[in-house]
């Protein structure tokens, strides 16, 4: 007996982990696309990985933005050409479960440009949303 409940408790965790480890590897693979997007020019591509919604929430150095179109929008003001975009990348520093549908990741990200470099930190809690992971909020700055 003592056997069999060793034996479920250690199948159990390994689906834990595996779920941890497969929602995770969603993530980290939606924040690569959006690298490319970036890289692309392609800011629509880049917002997929944000939930389309009124209340996603954005915040930058100018304050909370609500909203998918209005982030997309203060992106595209922000960012009017590949010189002001550059080469962007983001260095992944914490991917954690908060929730069983939520996640808080913390990173860096740099932006390589000929009109000067730039660089900060990114807070981002996602949420799974129609089976999909999408940023409900990011806060960057």
């Amino acid at each position: 007996m003592r056997k069999s409940i060793l034996s479920a408790a250690f199948c159990l965790l390994a689906i834990v982990s595996f779920a941890q480890l497969n929602d995770e590897t969603a993530i980290r693979t939606i924040l690569d696309n959006q690298t490319k997007a970036w890289n692309e020019g392609n800011l629509e591509k880049l917002m997929e990985g944000y939930w389309e919604s009124d209340s996603l929430m954005f915040i930058g150095s100018s304050g909370v933005t609500y909203g998918w179109q209005k982030t997309l929008d203060n992106y595209k003001r922000g960012y009017p050409n590949r010189d002001a975009m550059g080469t962007l990348t983001f260095n992944i520093l914490q991917v954690q479960r908060i929730a069983d549908d939520h996640f808080f990741v913390v990173g860096k990200w740099h932006l390589k440009r000929t009109v000067g470099d730039v660089s900060g930190h990114y807070t981002l809690i996602w949420k799974k949303i129609n089976g999909e992971w999408k940023i409900i909020s990011d806060h960057s700055s």
